[in-house]
């Protein structure tokens, strides 16, 4: 296989709970295999929302792709992909339509006011961890040096902590066994 020059493998978390979850995450998806190349998806998981005000469980999933975009770029891509799921930020902790966080890119380290690589809170979010185990289990956060397998360890989280609505790839493939 010949790459790209600059490609770098890029991880992005995807989450909704409202207006159709499963169907966003799919529209999302399908949203960056349109910029990114050999786009793999974990298993789409049920987890509860946290803290905050009362609302429906969260679909989440972890998509792994290669891509020449800038950790900005992929910044910008996934705020389009929210804008065009009708995203709304009214407070912090809101339930939503769609969310897609950067988390990895690469080796890159970034630290901007509205941009962190990795993304700061990866390791602490088990709806983040678990279907990184799916897609990158060996992958090094290039801050700590911790794989994604030896954060799970640690917490003790494993796939099985959450009902799993679509098997890995599933997502992409838009079919439900």
């Amino acid at each position: 296989m010949i790459l790209a020059a600059g490609e770098e493998t890029v991880l992005l978390a995807l989450g909704a709970n409202l207006d159709d979850p499963l169907r966003r995450l799919r529209v999302a998806a399908r949203g960056l295999g349109e910029k990114l190349s050999e786009l793999r998806a974990s298993a789409v998981y049920r987890t509860p929302p946290e803290g905050g005000v009362a609302q429906p469980d969260y679909l989440n999933a972890v998509v792994r792709g290669r891509s020449t975009l800038t950790p900005r770029e992929l910044l910008d891509l996934a705020w389009a992909l929210e804008a065009g799921a009708g995203r709304v930020r009214p407070y912090p902790g809101a339930p939503r339509t769609l969310d897609v966080d950067v988390l990895f890119v690469g080796e890159t380290i970034v630290a901007d006011a509205d941009l962190e690589v990795p993304h700061p809170r990866w390791a602490s979010r088990d709806f983040v961890v678990v279907p990184l185990l799916d897609v990158a289990p060996e992958w090094r956060d290039p801050r700590s040096g911790r794989t994604v397998s030896e954060v799970a360890h640690a917490a003790g989280w494993s796939s099985s902590r959450f009902p799993s609505v679509l098997e890995a790839g599933e997502l992409l493939s838009g079919t439900r066994s």
